[in-house]
This record gives C-alpha cells, structure tokens and sequence, in this order.
C-alpha cells in the first residue's frame, strides 16, 4: 500500500485559491484594509481591471480616490 506525503495529498486535493476577489457592488460601502476605526467607510463608485473609484460622502461628488480592488473590504 503507498503512503501518501503531504506533496501528494496537495496535488489530489489543492488548497482553496487564495486570490479569489470579493464582489462589490457600485453604490456599496467598503473599507481599506487596515483602516482605522475613527475614518467612516468609503463609498464605492465603480472598478475596473482590479483597480477601484471610491469617495467619501463629504468629499463631494467630484473628488474621488482610485484603489487596487485587494485592498478593499465589505464593510
């Protein structure tokens, strides 16, 4: 009987991507990864080839700030 190593046990059964990129909706509130808790959540405008527009409701609708998509949460 062969004896499996921990090589072959990944390659039958691989581990979860860990890439997989969180759906957010334009409109949504999302916030930055390590944000700080005093700072209220972003709202999300839209995104695009992993990059993403978001705003502040105070900023007005005209200033905007463009992130990477990995680093932004549901919020």
């Amino acid at each position: 009987m062969a004896r499996l190593n921990a090589r072959t046990a990944s390659q039958r059964h691989p581990a979860p991507a860990s890439n997989v990129m969180e759906l957010l909706q334009p409109g949504s509130f999302v916030k930055l990864r390590n944000q700080p808790d005093d700072l209220p959540p972003f709202q999300l405008i839209h995104c695009r080839g992993g990059r993403c527009w978001v705003r502040q409701q105070t900023w007005g609708p005209l200033v905007h700030w463009e992130v990477e998509h990995r680093q932004l949460t549901a919020s």
